[in-house]
This record gives structure tokens, sequence and C-alpha cells, in this order.
């Protein structure tokens, strides 16, 4: 009979114990799991936008192109895990800007609800602007503009 006490004095702790510890190691893989996808979501989001913002500064950067404005409205979802998120991007010469250099655009994509935020870079020639805007995901007419002037610069940035 002294055996089972001493076993339900060992197994009864070690039971509740289980009963704390499964729900909240549950909740933490999952907590983990939920920033992954989020983050990937983000990922996802920063590449299109980015890949997006290159096209149209490559496309107008040719020669045959005149001068004027393209506007592109991306199918993004407007919600990534029930957050609103924005973009928003700060433009950088890479070497010295007499010379001609390349212009490194760096991309920044923050979901607005927990701040978690994913950076891309994209390169760009050296007759590129930047317009400070603000890419919305919740905005109906959220798009990017690109406009070419008759000097051949190029002048990217958000709008809606």
């Amino acid at each position: 009979m002294a055996h089972i006490t001493i076993e339900y004095i060992i197994m009864i702790p070690v039971l509740v114990m289980q009963i704390f510890l499964f729900p909240l190691a549950a909740n933490w893989l999952m907590n983990i799991w939920v920033d992954s996808r989020r983050t990937l979501a983000l990922q996802d989001v920063a590449s299109h936008l980015g890949s997006t913002l290159q096209q149209l500064y490559f496309s107008l950067n040719h020669g045959t192109i005149l001068a004027g404005t393209v506007t592109y409205s991306p199918k993004f979802p407007s919600l990534i895990e029930d957050s609103v998120y924005a973009a928003s991007a700060t433009l950088r010469t890479v070497l010295d800007p007499m010379m001609n250099s390349s212009k490194v655009l760096d991309l920044t994509v923050r979901l607005i609800s927990s701040g978690k935020a994913v950076a891309i870079s994209v390169v760009l020639g050296p007759n590129v602007l930047w317009q400070t805007s603000t890419f919305s995901s919740n905005s109906t007419n959220a798009r990017v503009t690109a406009t070419k002037s008759s000097n051949g610069t190029i002048t990217l940035g958000f709008a809606g």
C-alpha cells in the first residue's frame, strides 16, 4: 500500500504541472508560427513592391520612352493577419553622386498593429528621384507612380 501512496505523491504534481505546461508551450509555439507567417507575408509584399518599382524605372529609362506618367495599382491583400500595413522608402546614392553612380531605394513594409517590419533594397540608376510618400494597404486607390520628365529624370513614389 505504501507504494501506491508514493506513486500518487510523485504523479499528482507531474500531472498538475502538465495541465499548465502544455497550454503554455502550445501558445508559445503558435505565437512563433504566427509571427513567422506574418514575416513571410510582409517579405512577399515588400519583394513584389520593390520589383514593381524597379520594373517601372527600367521601363521608363529606355531612350524611346517619352516624358509622361505611369500609374500602377498593385493587387496586394489589404490586410495581413487582420492588420493594415504601410510601406515607405528612402533613396540613397551608392558611391559619389558626381560620378553618375547608381542609387538604391531602401523599402520598408511595416505592420501597423505590431510594428513588425521588413526591409529590402532595390538598385536603380543615377537619374532617379524619390517622392516622399507612403503606401497604405487599406487605401482603396493605393498605387505606384513613375513620372519621366523631359530631361530624363524619373520620379518614383506612392499615391493614394
